[in-house]
């Protein structure tokens, strides 16, 4: 797959919803690619699991990672499933992202569980038909959620952000997202399609 060029406004006025759950440890491969999202002219809002929005990690502090994400978010941070809930019925978001969605969340979305702010947020965004990307990183993508990320690659209106193994002979049944096609997946989903390839080799 040929990176893609950098452009200019192709997401202008998108307003794009990113769903930070507990994969501390891949935040931070999130953050830069937001401000990417907002040069492409994406306007950004955060909404925040209860894990992430309470959890210190030895990755960051909840304190300062969201005062970065409200730094780079166009509007106050959503951390309740009340504040989330308004998505659906105000279609306030084009297109929602988690980044990253663990093997919780995924189990949980899969299976019509909505007790946190970042599957209500999903769940609002899917009831208006409107898409949802999901960016995996979980380390049991392919045993125990490989069922549910199934039933989510046929679940109309999911889409992914393209995985590959990350530690495959330590960690065989591990995946992850690669971030760096945030932008690309959500330009695609907004079309109704996946970005292709889905799953990809090792990194070079």
């Amino acid at each position: 797959m040929q990176e893609s060029q950098k452009t200019s406004n192709r997401l202008q006025g998108v307003k794009i919803g990113l769903v930070f759950t507990g994969s501390h440890c891949t935040i931070g491969e999130v953050l830069p690619q937001i401000n990417k999202l907002k040069q492409e002219g994406a306007e950004i809002y955060s909404i925040l699991s209860y894990t992430v929005e309470a959890t210190d990690t030895r990755f960051y502090k909840a304190a300062d990672l969201k005062k970065e994400l409200t730094a780079v978010s166009d509007h106050p941070l959503i951390s309740s499933i009340v504040d989330a809930e308004p998505i659906g019925p105000q279609k306030l978001l084009d297109v929602a992202a988690i980044v990253p969605a663990t093997g919780n969340t995924i189990a949980k979305l899969a299976n019509g569980i909505v007790d946190t702010p970042a599957l209500m947020a999903v769940k609002a965004q899917l009831r208006n038909q409107r898409p949802v990307v999901i960016a995996i990183s979980t380390n049991d993508a392919l045993s125990m959620n490989a069922k549910n990320i199934g039933l989510l690659l046929n679940t109309k209106n999911i889409y992914f952000v393209p995985f590959r193994q990350d530690d495959p002979f330590n960690k065989g049944s591990s995946a992850v997202a690669c971030m760096e096609l945030l932008a690309d997946t959500i330009l695609m989903a907004l079309q109704g399609r996946q970005l292709q390839p889905l799953l990809l080799g090792p990194r070079p």
